[in-house]
């Protein structure tokens, strides 16, 4: 009675375990995976099919394009980005990557991990300012470190991330077999069964059930059933029914005991699943930031274009009026020389000029669409409708303030501290791993036997005959078979654990300075970022001055020329002079644009500054007109 209390008591904390178990998960949302297993249990045998990926363009893409011309706008830019660029599309297979590894780990599974680095193979629009670390140099064009599987990105080591004490399978397994055989033999001695040759017919029919628990606890069952039947007289029952069931439980008492080291999988899982959630934020950020520096260049291409164009266009004018002045022999033919001189000059750059655009139309086509298949897209001049204008009333914040904002908002910290999460819990399975292994063992049972008297033996038989009546008598404990012990595993030495249990110390605190570095690296960032704001002002200030000044320097000579008083060439000098001064006023708007984007990044307000939703980008459908 006491064995049965026992075994009670002990179901009872497995059943506890496992109500635990379904706490722990209570806060994530079930999986499509797991779903249809409810339905139907047959669905866990199935394949989930992933759907293939759509390489078609978004219908936004068409709403864009007005005879023959894409009309951009950077709100359109970004929304396009959204729903076609394919880094973006890359990174967000992460985040139902990491919800496998979460569906894994609740059956007791060790994660797989899932990549977290920046996706960059977009040409055009480097991201990243002061004592940013390169990006695209890890599998699948993200960030990552060198040197084998137990590195880490940022020169961090993650080797004992999820070590500690092994953890058994958490779903149920349902074992069972059946199966007949017939077994001859001949004999030299006829005393032990009565015959010269032995004849026997077997057949057997056994099930069992198995499985653990977070607490440390593992639970089995077994329920086997023979059948025997032979032609020796010598047999007391023919056939022999036999039925036997066994239920153990056993309970580790040190080492891989209570939930920490046990639910260690599944909690890391965890909080992969928010850094993965955070790294395809970060992932949005990087790219729209890439985005914004592709469009910003793509203006400037745009507006340098239109200033070389008008440049030509005057030297074209002024050679037609000096051509037709030498007809009239009113000047020398060496200043229709000097005025095709120009437009030779001005068409050298005119080309430059429309090259660098249409390469950075193409790159933002590119970044833009899923697939340029179309060659009439491909070939498709971009227009962008922004222009580069600077906001007088533009105000960059205190710098205690910004760098308030970005140490609270930036991505990466909150990584980090995920990560240093993860940390701990594997070093605290480390520790646990120390013990030695202390295992509690219990288990009950008990034998049925049946059959029909054998006709040959003579014997007058009060057995049952059925095999129901095995069954009956292995449980009511006419035949009990109970056992209680204890196991220990005392490793001497203990180097394994030992090395492995000092090393998650050491790479607990290797993160800690990673993080106290991030911080610091992030509040030079910002610093760096109101710098080359403030710079970059000061360098539109002063563009926009030297352009007033060749406008006005420009006015003069060319009224002076339709009075007679200067020439055509001294013209055509200040004309030249005006469009370098306007294409030095371009790069610097373009440069204060881009200066404004890097502030935003190192702040953190990225998203905010454009309003984006991660919903949207998570689904790559952006609500609103198409």
């Amino acid at each position: 009675m006491k064995m049965s209390t026992f075994l009670f008591a002990c179901a009872a904390t497995a059943v506890f375990a496992a109500s635990i178990l379904q706490a722990q998960d209570a806060p994530q949302p079930a999986l499509r995976l797991d779903i249809p297993h409810s339905d139907n249990p047959f669905n866990a045998y199935h394949a989930t099919l992933a759907p293939s990926p759509n390489l078609a363009n978004s219908a936004r893409l068409d709403t864009l394009i007005h005879n023959g011309v894409l009309d951009l706008s950077l709100k359109d830019a970004i929304e396009l980005a959204l729903e076609n660029n394919l880094d973006l599309a890359i990174a967000r297979y992460n985040i139902p990557i990491a919800e496998a590894d979460i569906l894994r780990t609740r059956a007791g599974g060790s994660f797989r991990g899932v990549n977290t680095g920046v996706v960059q193979n977009t040409p055009g629009g480097g991201v990243g300012g002061f004592g940013s670390g390169s990006n695209g140099a890890g599998a699948g064009g993200t960030s990552g470190g060198a040197g084998g599987a137990g590195s880490g990105a940022s020169g961090l080591v993650q080797s004992t991330l999820g070590a500690g004490t092994n953890v058994s399978s958490y779903d149920p397994m349902l074992t069972g077999s059946l199966n007949n055989e017939h077994y001859t033999q001949p004999l030299s001695n006829t005393s032990i069964y009565g015959i010269q040759t032995l004849q026997e017919n077997t057949t057997n029919g056994n099930i069992g059930y198995s499985q653990a628990f977070p607490t440390g606890t593992t639970l089995s069952a077994i329920f086997d059933n023979s059948r025997g039947a032979t032609n020796s007289p010598n047999s007391f029952l023919n056939p022999t029914l036999n039925s036997y069931y066994h239920v153990a439980l056993q309970q580790q008492l040190l080492a891989g005991f209570g939930f920490g080291p046990n639910l260690r999988y599944l909690r890391i899982a965890k909080n992969n699943q928010k850094i993965s959630d955070a790294a395809f934020k970060l992932q949005v950020v990087t790219t729209i930031t890439q985005i914004e520096n592709m469009y910003w260049d793509l203006v400037a291409a745009y507006e340098d274009e239109q200033v070389k164009t008008q440049s030509l266009e005057f030297a074209q004018r002024t050679l037609d009026i000096g051509r037709k002045q030498l007809v009239l022999q009113a000047i020398p033919a060496m200043e229709v020389m000097k005025d095709e001189g120009e437009v030779a000059n001005c068409e050298q750059d005119l080309t430059i000029a429309k090259s660098t655009l249409q390469f950075q139309e193409l790159l933002i086509k590119n970044a833009l669409t899923k697939n340029l298949d179309d060659p009439v897209l491909e070939a498709m001049p971009v227009h962008p409708t922004d222009s580069s204008a600077i906001q007088p009333d533009t105000t960059t914040g205190s710098t205690e303030d910004s760098t308030a904002l970005a140490l609270r908002d930036r991505i990466e910290l909150k990584e980090s501290d995920i990560d240093l999460q993860n940390r701990n819990i594997s070093r605290d399975a480390a520790r646990n791993a120390l013990l030695p292994t202390v295992s509690l063992m219990a288990y009950y049972g008990g034998t049925g036997l049946a059959g029909p008297p054998n006709p040959a033996s003579n014997i007058t038989s009060t057995a049952e005959t059925s095999w129901g009546g095995a069954v009956q008598h292995a449980f009511n404990n006419t035949a009990p078979d109970y056992y209680v012990g204890v196991s220990v595993n005392i490793p001497i030495r203990n180097r394994v654990a030992k090395s492995d249990q000092y090393r998650a110390e050491l790479e607990m605190g290797q993160a800690q300075l990673r993080l106290q570095q991030l911080r610091k690296q992030i509040r030079i960032e910002v610093r760096n970022a109101q710098y080359a704001l403030e710079q970059s002002k000061a360098r539109v200030e002063f563009a926009t001055k030297a352009r007033d000044l060749a406008k006005k320097t420009f006015d003069i000579t060319a009224k002076e020329q339709e009075l007679g008083a200067g020439s055509s060439y001294q013209t055509l000098t200040a004309r030249h002079d005006l469009a370098e001064a306007q294409s030095t006023l371009v790069a610097a708007m373009t440069a204060y644009q881009k200066s404004k984007i890097e502030l935003g990044r190192s702040i953190g307000s990225t998203l905010e500054d454009n309003q984006i939703s991660i919903e949207s980008a998570r689904t790559g459908v952006v609500p609103g007109e198409q």
